[in-house]
């Protein structure tokens, strides 16, 4: 942070490049504790959720602040299962879409698109109905990304279906057939794991949009405009991109000493706000270590622990979630650009509860900025001098 004057009456602004430690607003959703490598949702540490709570169960418990009962869950899965259905011309987009595009540019579009088929009152007052676009959206996504996915293979797309919850809708959508049960509970669990963090990028870009008193789709739209970014989302894409480019557990420490010589960034290696290990990325990696030994192909995650070792050894980083989670859904077979939209259907519930409550006591984001432009004074040069 730095020290500047403002302009009216000397007043000092702080300047904190990137927001850092700023302290912008207020939720109850989540927590990201950097020094003591916690992650809290509603009260609960995310080890005591990662493995006993489905992904429906923790959307539940951002939405509403606590875990549902049994008739509550209930309600929930058949109230996203209901929503699933995309409208016609969104469907005729994504098959009519140039299939070279990116899976995000997919997803940022078509959920704009639905707001043109939401024939309701848009304002926040309208809470009902934003709860419900909580529910669509969050059941929407994941039927978008698919879709897209088949639809630049030539493939069909299956109807969608009542009977299956996120995580294996997901999968069958995606291979047009069910998956497996274990396959189901690792990406469901990484769904949990990956459903809101803090005030992050994406999320912060929902609520500045949302503060606007602008649509839920919108808001939305934004976050995933945000979360495409490498430096954000696109990160646990990059992981894989750096594994297949080392090749071999040999040639590890050579490439890992190359990158530090030249100063470049390691995928996947330090985290913004966590200073100790991110407490997602151990969930991760059991999954890894189990998704690869049963594959019989252990080289991913061998690598992937040599090039964490190097790094805290050597620079005192930690491996954050987008480390692991590369691994894991490589091993389930899912599409390497699919990473991050992935990341996107789960984090649809933590953008969602964030814009709600938001809303529930609405101020307009308008930070000051520094100004480091010419001093003022300058004189306009006729256009014939210049």
């Amino acid at each position: 942070m730095s020290d500047a004057k403002g302009a009216a009456g000397g007043v000092t602004k702080i300047v904190a490049k990137g927001l850092e430690g700023v302290v912008a607003t207020a939720t109850a959703l989540s927590d990201v504790r950097g020094l003591e490598g916690k992650l809290i949702y509603r009260g609960y540490d995310i080890d005591e959720l990662a493995g006993k709570v489905s992904f429906e169960e923790a959307s539940y418990l951002l939405w509403q602040g606590d875990l549902p009962n049994s008739k509550q869950l209930a309600q929930l899965k058949k109230s996203l299962a209901s929503e699933r259905e995309l409208p016609q011309g969104v469907v005729e987009y994504i098959l009519a879409a140039p299939k070279d595009s990116s899976p995000m540019d997919i997803l940022r579009t078509c959920i704009s698109m639905l707001g043109l088929y939401d024939y309701g009152p848009i304002g926040v007052e309208q809470v009902e109905l934003n709860r419900h676009r909580q529910i669509s959206l969050t059941a929407k996504i994941g039927v978008i990304a698919a879709y897209f996915h088949r639809a630049r293979r030539g493939q069909s797309l299956p109807p969608v279906r009542k009977d299956l919850g996120e995580a294996a809708h997901f999968l069958y959508l995606l291979n047009g057939q069910e998956a497996g049960p274990e396959a189901v509970a690792t990406l469901d669990m990484a769904f949990v794991l990956h459903a809101d963090h803090g005030m992050n990028a994406s999320t912060f870009a929902a609520r500045v949009c949302a503060s606007t008193l602008t649509d839920i789709y919108s808001a939305v739209s934004t976050a995933v405009g945000t979360l495409k970014g490498p430096l954000h989302g696109g990160a646990n894409e990059g992981v894989i991109h750096m594994l297949q480019k080392i090749g071999s557990l040999e040639k590890v420490d050579g490439w890992v000493k190359e990158q530090m010589a030249q100063k470049k960034k390691i995928m996947g290696i330090g985290h913004r706000v966590y200073k100790v290990l991110d407490p997602r990325a151990p969930h991760l990696k059991r999954m890894a270590e189990k998704l690869t030994g049963e594959l019989g192909d252990t080289r991913w995650i061998q690598m992937s622990e040599r090039i964490a070792q190097i790094m805290h050894q050597e620079k005192g980083l930690n491996a954050n979630v987008d480390f692991y989670s590369a691994t894991v859904y490589y091993s389930l077979g899912l599409p390497t650009d699919l990473f991050t939209p992935i990341f996107a259907v789960a984090r649809m519930a933590g953008w969602t509860g964030h814009v709600l409550e938001q809303w529930q006591d609405n101020r307009l984001f308008r930070p000051d900025s520094e100004y480091v432009g010419p001093a003022v004074g300058r004189k306009v040069v006729p256009l014939a001098q210049r």
